[in-house]
């Protein structure tokens, strides 16, 4: 694997150090777990879906947490004990405690959530506040040099 040596860009940006960091997670993907499986569908220009197959647990034993744009979701399962108890010929369904973070981009907010059928949807919707849209300036006729 190639490595990104993003020092030359320290001396002339500033401020963007973090996305160094991001890039660094996102190269380290064999330290990511593959449980549970997951979708990440745009649904729109600023809507965003993540599905999470989640079988075998139920809405309390799940988390969602949204901090400083990271999305974590972790699931802990409450009946250790009794799974001790049973004896599987085959178990293809993992209940393991999961832990699973997503990076959000900016203004990227969580709307909700529903588990259905096994599969855990969170929606997500950028949001960008109207200080920072686009304004259009409009071209005045010399009124500001009649004016002073």
């Amino acid at each position: 694997m190639r490595t990104v040596d993003l020092s030359p860009l320290y001396r002339s940006f500033i401020g963007f150090d973090h996305l160094a960091s991001l890039m660094d997670a996102a190269a380290n993907t064999d330290k990511q777990p593959s449980f549970p499986p997951y979708n990440i569908e745009a649904l729109d220009q600023d809507r965003y879906q993540i599905t999470m197959a989640v079988a075998g647990f139920s809405d309390n034993e799940l988390s969602i947490e949204s901090e400083n744009n990271t999305l974590k979701v972790s699931g802990i399962k409450a009946n250790k004990d009794e799974k001790k108890e049973r004896k599987f010929i085959h178990q293809g369904i993992a209940e393991r405690n999961f832990e699973r973070k997503f990076q959000l981009g900016d203004h990227v907010k969580v709307l909700g959530a529903d588990l259905a059928n096994g599969l855990l949807t969170i929606e997500l919707k950028r949001e960008i506040p109207e200080a920072l849209k686009p304004r259009k300036i409009e071209i005045g006729q010399g009124r500001l040099l009649e004016d002073s």
